[in-house]
């Protein structure tokens, strides 16, 4: 099975999400409520789309090797590590952020939200950076 149109497909949605988070950012602090939450559902779909194909691909394909050295080869490990660490972190964060909106806790929300959106926005980013280095930048 053809799964190479995935690690682009992937990176697209962690994009796509970055945007979408950033709107929704926008959005709550100008008091759109109804396009900040348009924006927020995006991402996480957008988000859940991506964590369904990432698992396809890395179930199917397995890892990656980073061929790079020295300084670049440390710069990857950094950004991957440390994107992969908060990516197992920021799924609670998430939920119970959305749950507190869904219940009308907006004030907990909001409170929870500002730990929340720089998680997610670096999580979302630095997927991309990891894509863009694994394959696209020269090793």
């Amino acid at each position: 099975m053809n799964l190479t149109f995935l690690p682009p497909l992937n990176a697209s949605l962690n994009l796509l999400s970055t945007v979408l988070l950033c709107g929704g950012f926008y959005f709550a602090r100008r008091h759109d409520i109804e396009r900040h939450k348009a924006c927020m559902a995006g991402a996480v779909i957008s988000s859940v789309i991506f964590l369904t194909s990432y698992l396809i691909y890395h179930y199917h394909h397995g890892a990656t090797p980073y061929r790079g050295t020295g300084f670049k080869r440390t710069l990857y490990f950094s950004i991957l590590i440390s994107h992969t660490a908060l990516a197992g972190i920021i799924l609670p964060f998430i939920f119970f952020t959305i749950k507190r909106a869904i219940k009308g806790e907006i004030e907990r929300h909001r409170r929870l939200a500002r730990v929340t959106l720089p998680m997610w926005l670096y999580v979302s980013i630095t997927g991309v950076v990891v894509y863009l280095m694994l394959y696209r930048l020269p090793q």
